[in-house]
């Protein structure tokens, strides 16, 4: 069969395509449209799965929608009329923005794909997240916990998972919190009272927390209260996202917490405002934590499972996700790459195929690289005609080259095969730079991301060497395959992994399997031949505000236009050591990046 999976309308859309029960392909449709988080209908994504497998929309079997468009109409109805008349102004707004094409949802994957009505399916909002979770994890039986900002009523989830030896697949999510009670909203209402934006910048709020004392502990449980049955209810005097769109926070929030930032405000945390916005992160997070920390444990002694798979937005909080591994009684947490929406286009085709069409379960490759590979021949070709120097070398000269120059401080883009599925770069579409100096992090949130100081870089490291460096729980090498947890660096290294340690002592470690990603992975191991650290600085391939790059030409211009010294995709290594013309268009001051739109014009 052959399965298209689409998620759309809210933020970061994304289609997968999964053929005979295997991914075959995922892009998210800001990797192709290059606008961050694009919530559109995915139509670049669609097109580039349909055009990568060989496919025409006629021969699909089946394209679901990764939730039920109608059911979701029906709780912003439901929610504006119950907070009525608070939400008179927000009214009107609310079915303005859910009509047309995000209720019927069938009638437009129609008219763009030109399937027939009846092959258009829907799932869960949380049984896709679960999905994705589950169905793409190497376990054959776990626990399933999901939690996000809202689906269609249901913000978090908790149930199981079962892959049958005779072949059968099931999912089953016993019980849920609704909507307006949401952990996700509650991290997302800080996020905007921080000045950072909602559903982009909750990782900022993460990051801010190791900075802070979590000394508003009392004040943060004030407006979540815990249940007897372990659950937790949002107070709703302190929230306005159920009666309005404009804003997420009461004033009484702002009477508990003090004046928010104002989002061009800069944090300078040495003053009495940026302690503040740091103690406010830090409790906030410490709640979040602590609440999942309880419903894992639960879920844990109620399943009797070793297994936890863990999907949705929140997800992506890989503080929490450690202090669950930890705490919580489970022996592995699986995180996919893209947890959040993206993901859920996977996880939709996925669940049809299993649950709906009850085909045989497969073993999912387990990789994020599902995206579209860069083309080595064109970034040689873009560089050439911009007169930098190109060089086209073999695999061991080209990685022995790369590893001095990282031993040297320089900077590298680094594209490889085909781009990953979900926000974090992994590998194939990264910076790479020494970890040792906290002089590197500066430059890079200075001259290269251009983004906040207080923004930490993630490690890379090999799993052979993952435990000398780092302080890792049993399992904490799974939970890292695809970034997704925050562990101690060990003491005596952190002076020597400045560029990569947090103000905490702990970074978002990555920890690479040879088989996941060999190139990386021989790359590490000749830099620690060099410095006896095999470990680098990653970090996403992009600046500040953009997408991450998929195609030879974002990453060219991702390098031109900041301090990234060497870019390298498959065996083209490109290098700012300009000669001829363009040395002396450098000498005289006429050199732009400009030069790189016209020369690839037309």
């Amino acid at each position: 069969m052959k399965i298209l999976g689409i998620s759309a309308h809210y933020h970061d859309s994304a289609a997968a395509l999964v053929v005979d029960g295997m991914p075959v392909c995922a892009v998210q449709e800001e990797r192709l449209s290059r606008r961050k988080n694009d919530a559109g209908f995915p139509v670049g994504a669609v097109e580039w799965c349909l055009e990568h497998s060989g496919l025409e929309p006629a021969e699909l079997d089946a394209v679901v929608f990764y939730e039920r468009s109608m059911l979701k109409f029906e709780r912003v109805l439901t929610s504006t009329l119950r907070a009525f008349p608070q939400s008179w102004r927000a009214f009107p707004h609310a079915i303005k923005n859910t009509l047309g094409e995000k209720v019927w949802v069938r009638g437009i994957v129609a008219s763009h794909l030109g399937v027939p009505r009846d092959r258009i399916l829907f799932t869960d909002h949380h049984a896709s997240h679960a999905a994705a979770a589950f169905l793409t994890a190497p376990t054959r039986r776990a626990a399933i916990l999901t939690a996000d900002g809202v689906g269609e009523w249901a913000t978090l989830t908790a149930g199981s998972g079962e892959r049958r030896t005779d072949g059968g697949t099931t999912i089953r999510l016993r019980r849920e919190i609704r909507f307006p009670h949401s952990l996700g909203l509650l991290y997302s209402t800080f996020t905007a009272y921080l000045g950072f934006k909602v559903n982009e910048d909750e990782y900022k709020v993460m990051g801010l927390a190791a900075y802070g004392v979590p000394t508003m502990l009392d004040l943060v449980r004030k407006i979540v209260r815990r249940r007897a049955d372990g659950s937790f209810a949002l107070v709703p005097e302190y929230f306005e996202f159920q009666t309005t769109a404009a804003a997420s926070y009461s004033s009484k929030f702002v009477d508990l917490f003090g004046p928010p930032r104002g989002p061009y405000d800069p944090i300078v945390l040495d003053s009495p405002d940026g302690r503040r916005f740091a103690d406010c992160a830090a409790s906030v997070q410490r709640v979040v934590e602590d609440i999942l920390v309880d419903i894992a444990s639960r879920l844990r002694r109620e399943t009797g499972l070793s297994d936890l798979c863990f999907g949705g937005g929140v997800a992506l909080n890989g503080v929490a996700n450690a202090r669950i591994l930890a705490e919580a009684g489970f022996d592995r947490v699986f995180v996919p790459s893209a947890p959040g929406d993206a993901g859920c286009a996977l996880g939709a085709a996925l669940y049809a195929d299993r649950i709906y069409f009850k085909n045989p379960d497969r073993d999912v490759p387990d990789h994020p690289f599902w995206g579209p590979a860069v083309d080595a021949d064109h970034l040689a070709r873009v560089a050439r005609e911009d007169s930098q120097a190109v060089e086209e070398l073999d695999e061991a000269p080209l990685l022995e080259r790369i590893a001095d120059e990282l031993a040297a401080d320089r900077i590298v883009g680094w594209m490889d095969g085909a781009c990953e599925f979900g926000p974090r770069a992994l590998g194939h579409r990264s910076i790479l730079a020494a970890p040792h100096a906290p002089k590197m992090r500066d430059r890079l949130n200075r001259d290269i991301k251009r983004r906040e100081e207080f923004r930490p870089f993630a490690p890379v490291v090999t799993r052979e060497a993952a435990d000398r460096f780092f302080d890792l729980p049993p399992g904490g090498a799974r939970l890292a395959r695809y970034m997704s947890g925050v562990f101690p660096v060990r003491p005596e290294w952190r002076a020597r992994l400045g560029a990569v340690t947090h103000i905490d002592g702990s970074a978002r470690v990555q920890i690479l399997d040879r088989d996941m990603e060999p190139r990386l992975h021989a790359l590490l191991e000749m830099y620690g031949r060099r410095t006896g650290i095999p470990v680098l600085l990653n970090t996403s391939l992009n600046v500040a505000g953009e997408p991450i790059a998929t195609r030879a030409l974002e990453g060219y211009m991702t390098y031109r236009r900041c301090g990234i010294d060497i870019l390298v995709a498959g065996r083209t290594l490109v290098s700012k050591r300009a000669t001829g013309a363009a040395e002396s268009l450098k000498e005289s001051g006429a050199w732009s990046s400009n030069s790189v739109a016209a020369s690839t014009a037309g």
